[in-house]
């Protein structure tokens, strides 16, 4: 199994399928194709009709779009629950991470995802603040209904937590104002080995690429 991703510090996609696969600990190989350069899309279209990253090669499977890959890894693994058992909490995790998947287009541009920054108040537009009332309450709303059997929003990590995980590092990043159960949250979302290693990482990049830093 082969996932092709971008680069760590940027790339929020590539960042939701990799904390999936290392945090059920399923074996794969990586390759990592720098973003914003004038082969980018040629080096990714090699994997993917789309042109975009993260890419999921299984044998004779290749799968892109993160929500497919996180749908597929679901399917392909059962025995790792990659969403809650129970039905309730399903219908939760799989209606708030389409909302990710699909939402948040102020806070998306406004504070890009950026390990390697610290960019206290920039981007707070009100619409991306909207954005990050909103992500707020579905925190807490999950982990007040259904959080009670771990750290995560539905207690055990699932495929919701990697969805989110790029949001609670942009709000690292931003120093964004919090509730103290958004900030627990943050801070279970940074403990995992996992999500350690890939900051780790982007941190060690060395590429600088202007499209994704508007304020440097």
């Amino acid at each position: 199994m082969k996932l092709i991703i971008g680069n760590k510090n940027y790339s929020s996609w590539s960042l939701r399928a990799w904390l999936l696969l290392r945090v059920k600990n399923i074996p794969f190989e990586e390759e990592r194709i720098v973003l914003g350069q004038p082969d980018t899309n040629t080096l990714i279209r090699r994997y993917s009709p789309s042109g975009k990253v993260p890419v999921l090669i299984d044998g004779n499977n290749t799968v892109w779009d993160t929500l497919a890959i996180a749908e597929y890894l679901a399917e392909r693994f059962p025995q790792h629950a990659f969403w809650p058992t129970h039905m309730p909490q399903r219908t939760r995790a799989r209606s708030i991470t389409a909302e990710m998947h699909s939402g948040f287009s102020a806070l998306r541009s406004k504070m890009s995802m950026n390990c390697r920054a610290s960019l206290p108040g920039k981007g707070a537009t009100p619409e991306a603040m909207a954005d990050v009332a909103r992500i707020v309450n579905i925190w807490e709303s999950c982990r007040s209904d259904f959080g009670s059997g771990g750290d995560f929003l539905f207690g055990e990590f699932c495929i919701a937590d990697a969805f989110y995980a790029p949001v609670a590092s942009r709000f690292l990043t931003y120093n964004v104002p919090l509730t103290d159960t958004a900030k627990r949250y943050v801070d279970a979302i940074h403990g995992l080995p996992a999500m350690r290693e890939w900051t780790a990482a982007a941190q060690a990049e060395l590429e600088h690429i202007p499209a994704f830093e508007p304020y440097r």
